[in-house]
């Protein structure tokens, strides 16, 4: 029922994950629906938002172990056109979905949505300072990137193209390459100050 909600999450948004629905999808008895998540749909679908950023944040993890930061980088940018393109533009973020739906009589949904997108900034961040980047400097990093990839997802839909995801990860990659180089140990301080972005 779990796997059911985020993926009805992904395509359909947040108001539109009914139980009725998850339980079509899932092909889970209703019974089963009270017994497991006593709290109802809102538990449901913020049992949903974890185990949805609990994946992403599993591939981001994994990248920060990456010898080149760029390359982890371009890697979550591949994930995501190649899910919009195997969902024919269907499918986004659902964790994007329960954040920007009006959810008062759930409010902790928008507090678990805002905790996902917190562990990705920190993951990444993580990743950028361990290759040199200051701890501000990788935070904002993190925060741009996150940002870029779920506005980019949403255009992609709407468009049905991924030329906004393959625009946006075109800039990133220059734009964190160029950090990476110009930081760090063995950066020149007056290249760095003193030379253009690419």
């Amino acid at each position: 029922m779990v796997l059911s909600a985020a993926a009805l999450l992904r395509e359909y948004g947040a108001s539109a994950t009914s139980i009725d629905r998850v339980l079509a999808h899932s092909g889970a008895p209703r019974g089963s629906v009270y017994h497991h998540f006593p709290g109802g749909r809102a538990q449901l679908i913020d049992e949903a938002v974890a185990l949805a950023g609990d994946f992403i944040a599993g591939l981001i993890e994994t990248g920060t172990r990456a010898d080149d930061p760029v390359e982890a980088v371009d890697a979550f940018f591949t994930l995501w056109r190649g899910r919009l393109l195997e969902s024919d533009f269907r499918t986004g973020c659902p964790i994007v979905a329960v954040a920007v739906e009006t959810n008062d009589d759930a409010p902790q949904l928008a507090r678990s949505a805002a905790a996902v997108f917190t562990r990705w900034q920190e993951a990444l961040a993580a990743l950028f300072v361990r290759h040199g980047l200051s701890e501000e400097r990788g935070r904002r990093l993190a925060a741009f990137i996150i940002a870029a990839v779920e506005g980019a997802v949403i255009m992609c839909r709407a468009e049905r193209s991924t030329a906004p995801l393959e625009a946006a990860a075109a800039e990133i990659h220059d734009l964190l390459a160029h950090a990476l180089r110009t930081t760090g140990p063995l950066a020149d301080p007056a290249r760095d100050r003193d030379a253009p972005p690419p």
